[in-house]
């Protein structure tokens, strides 16, 4: 079993006295972990960093074994440890898909999207916008798009107001009447017109996060989603001003 491929350091874990197991969210393969042998010296650990974009090589005597990994460096994305909101954004985003993503299956849209928003981290102003349709489509991949083109009692694409927290369906402010208050607002700029305002920003993590936990958490019986996201949403939903980066030295 040998194959090469391209892809993001997603979680890495100390193997014995000098490997270390890495996982990686590679184009063709998904989520796949190897063994790196020498993982942990001088020379290597810096390149096996959350986030860092790889050249690999696995090769395994079995498909079922865990097999080991050549690596090759491309791009480091240490820029990001300047800046405490993008650390805290690629944190989010590499914990989730550990979390969320069964090993060894490919997910090419989702694979491009994360490549759009690890280049974004700290040089897009708007790339906490870009994470929340990210999670949109991570929820997408792993079976559970939501619908929110239209409404899920009269069929309009008019008004459209809330989303049901059971059927990730949209609900427009009529048909939405004395139950509106059992419904999860829907921001607009959620529905892709407009910008998305801090508070969009709140409401459309309260939704994604709703049906994240629901359908993984809940179905593993974990208590919550990776407090990497948790850690995002305070930092992201803070007064600006309090959205300080960590001091250099």
């Amino acid at each position: 079993m040998d194959w090469r491929d391209e892809g993001t350091v997603i979680a890495v874990r100390r193997h014995g006295e000098t490997a270390a197991i890495v996982e990686v969210f590679t184009a063709q393969h998904g989520r796949h972990a190897g063994v790196v042998r020498g993982g942990i010296s001088r020379k290597i650990a810096p390149i096996l960093q959350p986030g860092s974009q790889l050249s690999v090589q696995w090769r395994a005597r079995l498909d079922e074994h865990l097999g080991t990994f050549v690596v090759e460096p491309l791009r480091s994305r240490a820029e990001v440890l300047a800046d405490r909101l993008a650390l805290a954004g690629l944190n989010a985003i590499c914990a989730l898909l550990c979390f969320a993503l069964a090993e060894r299956e490919a997910h090419h849209g989702l694979y491009a999207q994360t490549q759009s928003l690890l280049d974004a981290l700290g040089h897009v102003g708007d790339w906490p916008a870009q994470y929340l349709r990210w999670e949109l489509m991570l929820l997408e991949d792993i079976g559970f798009g939501l619908d929110l083109g239209r409404c899920a009692v009269t069929g309009s694409r008019e008004d459209l107001a809330y989303v049901s927290p059971k059927t990730g369906r949209a609900v427009s402010r009529a048909a939405a009447g004395p139950w509106a208050d059992r419904l999860l607002p829907l921001p607009q700029g959620m529905l892709g017109q407009g910008p998305v305002s801090q508070l969009e920003l709140g409401q459309g993590l309260a939704i994604t996060g709703h049906f994240l936990t629901r359908e993984l958490a809940g179905q593993r019986r974990l208590p919550a989603l990776p407090e990497a996201r948790g850690r995002l949403l305070d930092l992201l939903l803070r007064p600006s001003t309090t959205r300080d980066t960590p001091p250099s030295g």
